[in-house]
């Protein structure tokens, strides 16, 4: 079909993403009801993904490959977190956001920014009309994309089964992928999506090549912002004076999968400039004592139950 307003779709994707977001932010506005906050985001991107390709009607391998690969993991995501957010009840980063327009209004606009933002490598694709055979960046997308996507599901899975057993209640998940690493899921996150962008560079030109803004955004937003600085936060005010906790943050990587006795064992330095690291994923604990971590008796360092 070709050209919607502009050849990239850019200002199409962003109207729509902007209304879709706000009908759910009415929603949750007038209703209190938060239940649906990540489904409308990881609905949005399916909505994006097919909107372009149908929209332009090219059909190439290519951006049939990536739209596959995009909706595949927003079906998966936005279910899994509608499911466990309707058992769970309740979604506790709006406890604050409930009677204050102005910041739910923040947390939507935001969603909606992210959601356009990391759409961009599929959108610019399936607008192209460049076809070029298959590449090598293709395969490695690809298969960053399917470990990123395993690793995302199998921890989530994984987390989900521990919670569910009443003698893991007031535990701190650390079995099977999150042995060996803090947040698994983001890890197999911010891994699907580099892959998204690499298999989308073979058709990338000039300016295209800004795409690249979506698994950047996505990567510092999991790093810095509403990732694992608001999880390790909510972690170590409920486990920060659990001995097993503490043990485990310290022989734990924060982002990528390590045996613990090689984590453990590395120096901070070397932690913190290659590993993330970061001082702000412990500033709750370090407040907690003058010596950083506060020492807590009577606790097994191996059970990570809440003193």
């Amino acid at each position: 079909m070709g050209t919607v307003i502009d050849s990239h779709f850019l200002a199409l994707t962003a109207i729509v993403t902007i209304g879709y977001q706000f009908v759910f932010f009415v929603i949750t506005a007038l209703l209190k009801f938060d239940k649906v906050t990540d489904f409308a985001g990881s609905t949005n991107f399916i909505i994006i993904a097919i909107l372009t390709l149908v929209l332009k009607g090219s059909w190439h391998f290519r951006q049939v490959i990536l739209t596959l690969l995009d909706v595949i993991w927003g079906l998966r995501l936005g279910l899994f977190l509608l499911l466990r957010i309707l058992q769970w009840g309740e979604d506790r980063r709006f406890d604050k956001m409930r009677r204050n327009l102005g910041k739910l209004a923040v947390f939507w606009i935001f969603q909606a920014v992210w959601v356009w933002t990391v759409s961009l490598p599929v959108a610019v694709v399936n607008a192209t009309d460049q076809n070029p055979f298959l590449q090598v960046e293709d395969i490695i997308g690809w298969i960053l994309w399917s470990v990123g996507f395993s690793v995302e599901v199998i921890a989530d899975q994984q987390k989900l089964n521990f919670k569910r057993l009443p003698e893991n209640q007031g535990k701190w998940c650390y079995v099977g992928l999150w042995k060996y690493t803090r947040h698994p899921n983001y890890f197999g996150e911010i891994l699907l999506w580099w892959g998204i962008f690499s298999a989308s560079t073979p058709v990338l030109k000039g300016a295209e090549w800004l795409v690249i803004l979506g698994p950047i955004f996505l990567t510092l937003l999991l790093l810095f912002v509403s990732g694992i600085p608001l999880i390790e936060n909510s972690a170590d005010k409920k486990f920060g004076n659990v001995d097993g906790y503490r043990s485990y943050k310290r022989r734990t990587s924060p982002l990528i999968p390590l045996p613990p006795s090689v984590y453990g064992n590395l120096p901070s330095w070397l932690k913190t400039t290659f590993l993330f690291e970061f001082p702000l994923y412990s500033r709750k604990l370090q407040r907690q004592g003058p010596n950083g971590y506060r020492t807590s008796r009577g606790h097994d360092s191996d059970a990570l139950k809440i003193g």
